[in-house]
C-alpha cells in the first residue's frame, strides 16, 4: 500500500526508436529507475538482435540456392570447351585450364561482382 502513497512511478521513453517503459514496483523512485532502465536495455537489446537476425537471414538465403537444377551454379561444356558461370553470367573458352586448377580468373571476376554487390547494397542504404 506504500505504493500508492508516494511517488516514486518512472517512464522511460528511447526518443530514437519510441519504446516507452514504465515502473511503479517499488518503494524507492531510484530502484524503479534502475528497473526501467534494465528492462528499457533488454528491449533495445532485443530489437537490435531481431534486426541481426533478420539480416543474416537475408544474406543466407542469397548465398544459399534451392538445391534444383535450375539453380546451377556453373556449366562445363567439354564439346565446346566452355565453362559458364551462371552467378555472374560469365563465358570462358578455356576449359581445359580451369580443370588444371588455373581458375584465377573466375577468382577475380566472382569477387569483382561480389564487391559491385556490395557497393551497390552500400548506396541503398
Amino acid at each position: 500500500q506504500s505504493v500508492n502513497t508516494t511517488y516514486s512511478a518512472i517512464r522511460l521513453t528511447h526518443i530514437p526508436t519510441g519504446i516507452v517503459v514504465s515502473c511503479q514496483d517499488e518503494k524507492s523512485q531510484i530502484k524503479n529507475l534502475a528497473k526501467a532502465m534494465k528492462v528499457l536495455r533488454t528491449r533495445l537489446y532485443e530489437r537490435e538482435y531481431a534486426k541481426y537476425l533478420e539480416e543474416m537471414s537475408t544474406k543466407r538465403k542469397t548465398m544459399v540456392s534451392t538445391g534444383d537444377r535450375s539453380a546451377k551454379i556453373r556449366t562445363y561444356n567439354w564439346p565446346q570447351g566452355r565453362v559458364t558461370d551462371h552467378r555472374i553470367n560469365l563465358t570462358m573458352y578455356n576449359l581445359q585450364q580451369v580443370i588444371d586448377g588455373d581458375i584465377q580468373e573466375l577468382v577475380d571476376k566472382l569477387q569483382m561482382a561480389e564487391n559491385a554487390e556490395r557497393l551497390k547494397e552500400g548506396f541503398e542504404e
